[in-house]
């Protein structure tokens, strides 16, 4: 035999068996779970949620690092640029993954490219809430005041192209109104600003509001979601008013591109093992998730028409970013 095709052969199969050793060795260290957004956020909640029993089904311990910035540019970009090696990654939200990419020039990743789709956690409306006292108490209220003052009443969201911005952005356009859009830089404090009357509404994920509204620190006009939460099914939606004025945010666990079958295999059925604990789905479900199984070939698919959904909303929103 050809001496470089046998040179060949045997680096392929020392591959093969570092790929293998790897794989069996997998987990020896700690896992970095990265939310490309502040604390306080719907993934930092279900992150902090599922971390330890995860890492007690995978057999290491999982730690959560937060690394926000632009909408969750940087931090997905960083897991997209780490070691292939499964130790590194990305507990996101669709506004980074799939709006993101239609809303900003140039994100920095490549959302289907640079990402192996690893499970798919569930899904959460977004709810319109106001301080106690404010005279917006319902979804009419919010309208009516808009319409006698054209661009006067404002709303907060987590930050420019997040679906709380958007979603805004669609009610001003259902309801022919024109709110004023406030961005923070995160859920956290916009909430805090309207729970300090700064600003008079906000659209905030259910799990970043649930607490404050069943402790009367915020109101609850309306969430967005097509039908009502199991958690908080007093709450109307605001598509019983308007019909095309949906929006819900995802939870997914993505690896970059490139990470071992095997070692991917072992996340998914330490995922299955985790999501299989009625103590941790009761605990995501009273946040307000829905936690309808989505398979990864599925969450693959999702994430192509959501990108593909986002990109028409955005431009008819206008909304745009270097």
């Amino acid at each position: 035999m050809n001496k470089k095709i046998c040179n060949l052969l045997l680096i392929l199969i020392g591959a093969c068996i570092s790929f293998a050793v790897v794989a069996q060795a997998y987990p020896n260290k700690p896992i970095a779970m990265v939310v490309p957004q502040a604390a306080g956020g719907t993934n930092d909640i279900v992150a902090r949620l599922i971390a330890p029993a995860l890492g007690e089904a995978i057999g290491t311990s999982i730690v959560v690092e937060n690394r926000p910035g632009a909408g969750g540019n940087i931090g997905t970009q960083s897991v997209a640029r780490s070691a292939k090696d499964g130790y590194t990654l990305l507990l996101t939200i669709n506004s980074a993954q799939a709006i993101n990419p239609a809303i900003y020039k140039n994100p920095g990743f490549d959302p289907v490219n640079d990402f192996v789709p690893l499970y798919y956690i569930g899904a959460t409306p977004y709810v319109l809430v106001s301080p106690p006292g404010s005279p917006y108490k319902t979804l009419a209220d919010v309208v009516s005041a808009a319409k006698k003052r054209p661009g006067e009443l404002s709303y907060a969201s987590a930050g420019n192209g997040t679906i709380s911005h958007l979603l805004g952005a669609m009610l001003n356009t259902s309801a022919g109104i024109d709110m004023q859009h406030i961005p923070y830089k995160g859920v956290a404090p916009a909430i805090n600003d309207v729970l300090g009357g700064q600003v008079p509404l906000a659209f905030a994920s259910l799990p970043s509001a649930l607490n404050y509204i069943k402790a009367g620190k915020l109101q609850a006009i309306a969430i967005s979601s097509a039908k009502r939460s199991s958690a908080a099914p007093d709450i109307p939606t605001i598509s019983e008013t308007y019909p095309d004025c949906v929006g819900e945010v995802w939870v997914a666990i993505f690896a970059p591109m490139g990470v071992n079958a095997d070692v991917v295999k072992k996340i998914q059925l330490a995922m299955d093992k985790m999501m299989a604990r009625s103590d941790v789905r009761e605990k995501l479900i009273a946040q307000g998730l829905d936690l309808s199984p989505v398979p990864p070939t599925k969450l693959a698919i999702l994430l192509k028409d959501e990108l593909a959904k986002w990109v028409r909303i955005v431009k008819a929103s206008g909304a745009q970013l270097d």
